[in-house]
């Protein structure tokens, strides 16, 4: 075995135990879904917080659990209901995603959570990592995980060159992952080092002298805890931009339910344009005795991949035309009374002005 070898055997077999004790005494175990772990509990609450922090994602939990206590009751609910409850955390896929799972699980296991990692993993909206911590915090089963956090500790501790998202380097990832994690306690170690990630080994002003692996890890010995992980290389944001019309009768506005897949998929937004003289059309066709449009301020909204520029465009009609026809796709939305359905944050947003 070379020194290198030796040297990085040394620090996985010092991490787990290091870790555990830290746990025991400053982890949090007090989180909604630490309370009567089940397969189904952990697993809501995994889906939550892929693009979540805990601290937006606990309230959001607790609402969404008290609807839908059982996995029978998130596969009967309607859609609406569940991106309804869903509203306010973005990345909407993942409700959608939640549901079909639900409803597999229903049709394929009894409604039972599978018992192999391979069968998880086949669920929509499950990958690798999330189906491990689902296991491993539920049965204590030993699987390793790589989420966000664990990835920024591991590439600090071992001081792994690269961009995660690269495959090699994902590869060595996965493996010290694997590496590191006990035979035993390995729901607290799973907890825990998703716990040093989001409070001691942040992204940027990391709590070095409070970690419990600091004596051996290979960034802070050598003062360079910044240049770990490694930044997904720079591209150009790109940058959208959409027309939409808000088109009011009394306190009612006219909504338009969003494609099952895309941007806010099967969610309620308010009908969208390419050009203001496509929603001009538009509303000459499809609604009686409609105004002039006048425009309002615009909205930009920060998506994960790209920019998107909402151009509001603002009319008065007296209802539909009789060319719009189709009540499942269309529906007068009560601004004084909403009706419990789900509504992006940004249109949200634009009907609360």
């Amino acid at each position: 075995m070379t020194g290198e070898a030796a040297a990085t055997r040394g620090r996985i077999l010092r991490f787990a135990p290091a870790l555990l004790a830290w746990y025991e005494a400053e982890g949090r175990k007090d989180l909604p879904w630490q309370r009567d772990r089940t397969p189904y509990r952990v697993w809501v609450s995994e889906i939550m917080l892929q693009q979540t922090q805990v601290g937006t994602a606990a309230a959001y939990y607790e609402r969404f659990m008290a609807r839908f206590p059982q996995l029978r009751d998130l596969a009967a609910a309607q859609l609406d209901e569940v991106l309804h409850l869903w509203a306010g955390l973005g990345y909407y896929a993942r409700a959608r995603n939640l549901q079909r799972a639900a409803r597999i699980l229903l049709q394929r296991h009894r409604g039972e959570f599978p018992a192999t990692l391979e069968e998880v993993m086949a669920l929509p909206g499950i990958g690798r990592s999330t189906a491990g911590a689902i296991l491993a915090l539920s049965r204590g089963e030993r699987h390793p995980i790589l989420d966000g956090n664990v990835r920024r500790v591991l590439a600090r501790y071992f001081a792994i060159d690269g961009y995660p998202g690269d495959a090699a380097v994902e590869r060595r990832l996965w493996t010290l992952a694997a590496a590191c994690t006990p035979h035993s306690r390995v729901d607290e170690y799973t907890q825990g080092i998703m716990d040093l990630g989001a409070t001691i080994c942040t992204r940027a002003n990391p709590a070095c002298l409070l970690c419990p692996v600091n004596s051996a890890c290979e960034a802070r010995r050598n003062d360079a805890q910044r240049l770990y992980p490694a930044p997904k290389p720079r591209k150009a944001r790109p940058q959208r931009a959409a027309w939409l019309v808000l088109a009011r009768r009394g306190s009612k506005v006219l909504l338009e339910r969003r494609p099952p897949s895309g941007i806010w998929g099967g969610l309620w937004g308010l009908p969208e344009f390419p050009t203001r003289e496509h929603a001009a059309q538009w509303c000459r066709e499809h609604l009686a005795g409609s105004s002039a449009l006048q425009p309002e301020e615009p909205l930009r909204h920060a998506f994960s991949h790209f920019d998107y520029d909402i151009k509001p465009l603002a009319v008065r009609c007296a209802g539909k035309a009789p060319s719009l026809r189709d009540d499942d796709r269309y529906r007068w939305y009560d601004v004084d009374d909403p009706a419990e359905v789900g509504i992006p944050k940004p249109i949200v947003t634009l009907l609360q002005r």
